[in-house]
């Protein structure tokens, strides 16, 4: 039986998903999903580690003759569904159920955007804030805002503040409704479904129970999640440096262009 809460609490525990899913079940995991998205604060929890272990839990809890119903079963329960006991609804209904949670989450980090950004614009600028960023991270969301919604939904800590800036530079709310359906939808059915069907294949060929091993799950979740970032703040890097150089090239090409015309 899932409790709500459990004895001996450490702080450490919020770092792991399967605290979350055995202390308090489908409602814990939905408020969780809700606030890393919607809230400032939220930035720490689990997201992607989160949902993958959900979906592991979807349809049972517990192997054998131990094993109870899954996380879908709590809400069915409410309208006198709990007998059905099916794989796929189980993790559709699942998935509905976290995709609503995330899209509202982003709603409210927008709107919270919304309402900070116009008195941002007249915050005395200094070394950490200056206008002009406003405004060019108001032109990359104008250029690139669709996808920049849909990739953030894949990469901790960014998925938390994505919303909030894009409400911040107002991006058009429309536009940025669409793109917050597409990028939450698809990024809770490839987390559950993975850790579903990756669980039952591991089992049923190898007898590897990846709830054993949550660490592996954890570390490949964060690199995979993280490498691109990195990659893409490499090559910026090696681009600055070579616009730079350019930069400084012609620079020096016209103060000879402009030395030879005096002389």
């Amino acid at each position: 039986m899932i409790e709500l809460l459990s004895t001996g609490f450490q702080w450490t525990d919020l770092l792991q998903p399967q605290w979350y899913i055995e202390n308090g079940g489908l409602w814990l995991l939905l408020f969780v999903v809700f606030a890393e998205t919607g809230l400032f604060a939220g930035f720490f929890l689990p997201g992607d580690t989160l949902l993958f272990v959900a979906g592991i839990y979807a349809h049972k809890i517990g192997e054998g003759a131990a094993a109870e119903p899954g996380l879908t079963y709590q809400f069915l329960k409410l309208f006198g569904l709990h007998h059905i006991q099916n794989e796929w609804v189980d993790l559709i209904v699942l998935w509905a159920l976290i995709s609503f949670c995330g899209i509202l989450g982003n709603m409210v980090g927008y709107w919270t955007g919304k309402k900070v950004g116009p008195a941002m614009y007249n915050w005395k600028e200094n070394f950490f804030f200056k206008r002009k960023y406003l405004e060019q991270a108001h032109d990359f969301y104008e250029k690139n805002g669709g996808g920049a919604i849909i990739v953030a939904r894949f990469l901790p800590f960014i998925r938390t503040f994505a919303p909030i800036i894009a409400g911040i530079v107002k991006m058009d709310r429309a536009k940025f409704m669409f793109y917050n359906v597409v990028g939450c939808v698809a990024w809770v059915f490839s987390m559950i479904f993975a850790g579903h069907f990756l669980q039952k294949w591991l089992m049923s060929s190898f007898g590897f129970d990846l709830k054993e091993h949550l660490e592996i799950i954890i570390i490949g979740i964060v690199v995979i999640t993280t490498l691109p970032v990195i990659l893409k703040i490499v090559k910026g890097n090696k681009k600055s440096k070579s616009a730079l150089i350019r930069e400084a090239q012609e620079e020096r090409l016209e103060n000879v262009v402009e030395q030879q015309k005096e002389d």
